[in-house]
């Protein structure tokens, strides 16, 4: 049987790019949930990251997916640009441009262009921990600008096409590797059976049980901020590669890269001097 691994980008005290009370966080678990009820209608069996608004780190998400194993790794996110309603699109990224994962990356594409997406193409980023760290073929979907009005009017009203446009490419893609079979031995078709459990596995938001009430107060460690998404992530590249809780938050036009999330401040401060002694820039932010 086929297995796909499915990352919900983001989570818990790391909620993504924000743009109007909106968390990129939510988005990407809601359809995490619908895509992996699609594949699993299909005869594809699905292991996830996360099912909840939890927190790990891009290299735990990486280590997950290993540990499950599985014939193609998918992390879903929302783009983000220095200013509103600048871009628009959907692009997906790999960690070079060979082999399976790009006929799976412009299989999704395709398929999202198909529901109204501008195809922005498959980019080769070597860098980021979940393509490079997973043993798998790996992909990250950017669907659509979380600071564009017109990708997210259309993220909410064709939610149910934009998951089964992306299972479909998922399934097309295994089953033209030789990958994709049923009970019988047949190969199964991409979409059979979609569509009718997406509203029970895509409820409005995700259970926000495990998120702090708006009364606690949270302290991070800030060391950097950039206009330019990929400095922010090589810093944040280096900090998780030295064990450091690092994550990566869009916020007033930056992309800034902050670690821990600490409800006393003594902690904070114990962080703030060990990035300092480890020669990194920092303050302490509150959220």
């Amino acid at each position: 049987m086929a297995k796909v691994i499915l990352d919900a980008g983001h989570g818990g005290v790391e909620p993504g790019a924000v743009y109007e009370g909106r968390n990129e966080k939510d988005d990407t678990l809601r359809l995490t949930l619908a895509v992996g009820d699609i594949l699993e209608e299909n005869g594809v069996e699905v292991a996830y990251t996360r099912t909840e608004d939890v927190y790990d780190t891009p290299l735990q998400k990486a280590q997950i997916a290993n540990e499950q194993g599985g014939d193609f790794f998918v992390s879903f996110h929302r783009n983000a640009s220095p200013q509103a309603n600048q871009y628009s699109g959907v692009e997906t990224l790999v960690y070079d441009l060979s082999g399976e994962k790009v006929a799976l990356a412009e299989a999704i594409n395709a398929e999202l262009a198909e529901v109204g997406f501008r195809d922005l193409g498959v980019k080769e980023r070597p860098d980021l921990i979940v393509l490079k760290r997973t043993w798998m073929p790996a992909v990250l979907v950017e669907v659509g600008f979380l600071n564009t009005d017109a990708d997210n009017a259309l993220f909410d009203s064709e939610f149910a096409a934009i998951a089964e446009a992306i299972a479909g490419g998922i399934l097309s893609t295994l089953e033209e590797e030789g990958k994709l079979e049923n009970a019988s031995g047949e190969t199964a078709s991409p979409g059979q059976d979609a569509g009718t459990g997406i509203a029970e596995a895509a409820p409005d938001s995700p259970a926000g049980s495990t998120e702090a009430p708006e009364t606690v107060r949270l302290y991070r460690v800030q060391t950097g901020a950039y206009r330019n998404r990929a400095y922010a992530e090589d810093l944040l590249y280096r900090l998780q590669q030295q064990n450091y809780p690092a994550f990566l938050l869009y916020e007033n036009g930056l992309y800034k890269v902050q670690v821990g999330a600490f409800a006393q401040l003594d902690n904070a401060v114990r962080m703030e001097a060990a990035l300092r002694r480890a020669g990194y820039s920092t303050f302490i932010t509150t959220m």
